[in-house]
């Protein structure tokens, strides 16, 4: 098994969800996953945000928004939907994967909420549906106002280790509060909700990046971490608070203290302009992570090797 960073597009054709993550494993912290709302319209026309993020230095596209009963990412103009995920990997010669939303109709408000289609909720049938759209991998987390809890989380991580096996890698916990009282700034996740994802199925446990939310320290995470490597699983920190707009610096600081907290692989958000995040900080992410050697062979390998 190759480590993620001397993977190309021929290598990801061949993996599974257990050996993407194996792979990001042995790449020590440095691989690099860029969120695009896929139904915006691109930051400039005739090209997808997702192009635009993996040309900058991305390893990984999540894509936001995406509805698996409505298949469509815009830029992309297919008679077959369905297909869609597959030809943009021909496009960026990168995994791909999607946000699917654990809405919890119980949970404690902080505001009015979203009322969600079911094709962006983590139910069972749209697990169903994701797993023949040539998805690489899964993340559970919340939007704004979406009403996504720990608890309903938790059930979507069992009903998809159940329908994915290996297949799918999975990914599972939230940048911020969600739209949920009881689940913001330092209350967000805890050593035991991060163990119960970990023994339920989850890959790659999602926890908010250094500097991202209030509470979310350099201690705290490292923490959290911890528990999630002790468990057996890998961390992601992510920006998920439009700080991906910030300036340059901002972004070298948060990435230099996630890595110092342990994270094995760093996540970067959607809300930098439309639909994106400023295209240089990604790069200036990435560079602070692992160097100009590994990001400009990210940008410039071909996705034909």
């Amino acid at each position: 098994m190759k480590r993620l960073l001397n993977c190309t597009a021929s290598d990801f054709q061949k993996m599974n969800g257990s050996q993407l993550t194996q792979a990001i494993a042995a790449s020590e912290g440095r691989t690099m996953i860029a969120e695009v709302v896929c139904t915006s319209t691109p930051m400039y026309p005739g090209i997808t945000n997702a192009e635009f993020a993996a040309a900058f230095g991305a390893d990984l596209i999540l894509l936001n928004l995406f509805d698996v009963n409505d298949p469509n990412i815009e830029g992309i103009s297919l008679t077959e939907t369905e297909n869609v995920i597959s030809e943009l990997k021909k496009w960026i010669g990168r995994p791909i994967g999607i946000n699917l939303e654990p809405v919890d109709m119980d949970a404690n408000q902080a505001e009015t909420l979203e009322n969600l289609p079911k094709g962006r909720t983590a139910l069972p049938d749209s697990l169903e549906k994701a797993k023949h759209l040539d998805i690489d991998f899964v993340c559970f987390t919340g939007n704004p106002k979406t009403g996504v809890t720990n608890a309903a989380i938790l059930k979507s991580i069992a009903h998809a280790k159940e329908i994915f096996q290996d297949e799918i890698m999975i990914i599972a916990g939230k940048m911020h509060g969600a739209g949920v009282k009881t689940e913001s700034g330092s209350d967000i996740v805890t050593s035991d909700v991060v163990t119960q994802f970990v023994q339920l199925g989850a890959d790659i446990i999602l926890l908010p990046s250094v500097g991202s939310v209030p509470g979310a320290t350099l201690e705290k995470t490292e923490e959290l971490v911890q528990v999630a490597h002790n468990q057996g699983a890998l961390a992601l920190t992510a920006i998920g608070t439009s700080q991906e707009g910030a300036e340059k610096e901002t972004i070298q600081q948060m990435a230099l203290h996630n890595k110092m907290a342990g994270a094995d692989a760093h996540h970067i958000g959607d809300a930098g302009l439309n639909g994106i995040s400023v295209p240089e900080n990604i790069m200036a992410y990435s560079i602070a992570i692992r160097g100009k050697r590994h990001t400009y062979m990210r940008m410039a390998t071909s996705v034909n090797r």
